[in-house]
């Protein structure tokens, strides 16, 4: 589990699909754009991307994105999922506590945060500051780590240069 029931969602987004397997808590980056509204346009999509340079950070995924049969099972919406391929809910604005911070990071109070690879969630830019996404800060960190590795983050996207 990756992020914790304790938040604040001022903005929410639900115009993107997500068309892999994801666990809740990082920060998805968009992956290609639709046209006009885009609000059913599967092209819309977004994702935990693998280096996120390049990539321009949409928000805090706040859905599980899981791949079930379902013929067989539904989903559990009280667990807040979605179906691979369908859309998600992405926090623009608010904070969150997750446990999606990069390995071996300790994040102090009021470190700005940036996107990681894989969609965690780094105090560091990524090396490559020519980066639209990477090298922007998309928040701060409001807390350290806890001994189960989960801090709080304060979002607030889109950032303007």
């Amino acid at each position: 589990m990756a992020l914790l029931g304790d938040r604040y969602e001022i903005i929410q987004e639900i115009a993107f699909f997500m068309d892999q397997v994801a666990e809740r808590g990082g920060c998805v980056t968009q992956l290609t754009a639709g046209s006009g509204a885009a609000l059913d346009q599967a092209v819309h999509a977004v994702s935990y991307a693998a280096n996120p340079s390049g990539y321009t950070p949409m928000g805090i995924l706040l859905n599980d994105v899981v791949d079930l049969d379902l013929t067989r099972q539904h989903i559990n919406f009280h667990k807040n999922e979605t179906q691979k391929g369908g859309k998600v809910t992405i926090l623009r604005e608010g904070w969150v506590v997750t446990n999606m911070v990069y390995p071996g990071i300790t994040p102090a109070l009021q470190d700005p945060c940036y996107v990681s690879l894989s969609g965690y969630l780094s105090n560091t830019a990524e090396s490559d500051a020519s980066s639209a996404g990477a090298s922007k800060a998309i928040g701060r960190f409001e807390s350290t780590k806890d001994e189960d590795g989960f801090c709080k983050v304060y979002v607030k996207l889109p950032v303007v240069a």
